[in-house]
């Protein structure tokens, strides 16, 4: 099968949906199958492909991390696609690329698969005026609303996009696909244990130290000075419990302002983007995973955490604690206090309870690889096949019948 994956940041950015996006190329392609990516890439003047890339030109926008957006019409880059012969088209943004993945599969006549990755209620601010955020956010609604209803299939990371479509109004099934990690990759067992010592000597991280991380865009949206001043009270309590803090992102000196205001700098320590490949060594001199966000589907970086087998802290969120085992691979907590007792109580577990922790919690994603990631969505298409055949006929008899 051919399939063509269309997003907007790919080739020089880092964030969950290029993750996704690489993980279910590699798998189709582990699988026999041919994929065409489609990306936005900011100051080039022409589209070219290399190695099963489409990059097209696009333009940054600031407010966004510099994300490349592109026109979503193009008559080159719908050459290219059709020369492609792709037999489903699948977008992964709703944007220029996107859209223009859209008109692709409408003049070729193929279904497409629509997977929404952002909850975008939680990302409005960037780009609309305080004044307008309301007015944004039903458009965004109505918009995203609009792709599902014409895609064959539409997919979400977790039920959270399944609520998020009921509260637009669609009436239609999401199939949930969870996010996949990199299994080999993010394996603490693999890491040279030189390395770990190494590194912990770089950061100050001292013998005794109990560290938790957490890995993400540095927005405001993942409530990470929520992070910050939770921290300021186990701190209290625990002197010696670190928080390390990968990425970067437009609030990080706002956030490193307010651990100065708190007098915590030397406990919550900032160490900006980590390179992807190197993610595993960071993980690997980390005792527990803790996040804050309630803006996440599935996050990406969480999964990475426990594939390094990384006990999870996760404030309670609804639509998103199914994703917790309870003191499998991680809990969940309400609020401070809870969270602080919580911590406590996995600190003080010896260390033959801390590793059996560890290994539950790698095992708790391995159902998450590559392959299972393609596989599921091998389904999804054929499912969108068969959709798009019945909505096919259906049009070709409601034709016949007013004419």
């Amino acid at each position: 099968m051919k399939i063509a994956l269309f997003l907007e940041a790919y080739l020089t950015y880092f964030n969950g949906v290029k993750t996704h996006v690489d993980t279910l190329k590699n798998g189709l392609e582990k699988l026999g199958h041919e994929v065409l990516v489609v990306c936005a890439l900011p100051k080039i003047k022409k589209h070219y492909l290399k190695d099963g890339v489409l990059c097209c030109p696009g333009m940054s926008l600031k407010k966004i991390y510099n994300y490349g957006v592109a026109k979503p019409i193009s008559a080159t880059r719908f050459k290219y696609i059709k020369n492609f012969k792709p037999d489903i088209v699948h977008i992964h943004t709703e944007f220029g690329i996107g859209f223009s993945g859209v008109s692709a599969a409408r003049l070729l006549k193929i279904p497409y698969v629509y997977t929404m990755h952002t909850m975008y209620d939680d990302y409005v601010y960037y780009i609309a005026p305080k004044k307008l955020i309301n007015v944004a956010k039903k458009f965004m609604h109505f918009y995203a609303k609009l792709l599902a209803k014409k895609a064959s299939c539409v997919v979400g990371p977790s039920v959270k996009i399944s609520d998020f479509f009921k509260s637009c109004g669609l009436k239609k099934e999401i199939e949930i696909v969870q996010n996949s990690v990199e299994l080999d990759l993010f394996n603490s067992g693999s890491i040279d244990f030189s390395k770990k010592i190494d590194l912990k000597k770089k950061i100050g991280i001292k013998d005794g130290e109990f560290v938790g991380c957490f890995c993400g865009r540095l927005g405001k949206e993942k409530n990470v000075d929520v992070l910050i001043k939770n921290f300021k009270e186990l701190v209290k309590r625990k002197k010696n419990n670190k928080l390390l803090i990968f990425g970067d992102g437009p609030d990080r000196k706002n956030f490193e302002n307010l651990a100065k205001q708190l007098n915590v700098l030397d406990n919550v320590i900032f160490l900006g983007k980590i390179e992807h490949e190197k993610l595993p060594l960071f993980y690997s001199i980390c005792d527990f995973y803790i996040t804050a966000s309630l803006s996440e589907v599935n996050s990406i970086s969480r999964l990475e955490a426990m594939a390094s087998g990384l006990f999870v802290f996760s404030i309670s969120d609804e639509l998103n604690n199914y994703q917790i085992e309870n003191w499998v691979n991680g809990v969940t907590y309400e609020n401070v206090e809870e969270m602080m007792d919580l911590i406590e109580k996995f600190e003080s577990l010896n260390e033959e309870e801390r590793q059996i922790l560890r290994e539950k919690t790698r095992n708790s994603v391995l159902k998450f690889g590559e392959e299972d990631l393609a596989k599921r969505m091998l389904f999804v298409y054929e499912k969108a096949f068969k959709n798009y055949s019945e909505n096919k006929l259906k049009s070709k008899f409601k034709t016949i019948i007013k004419n």
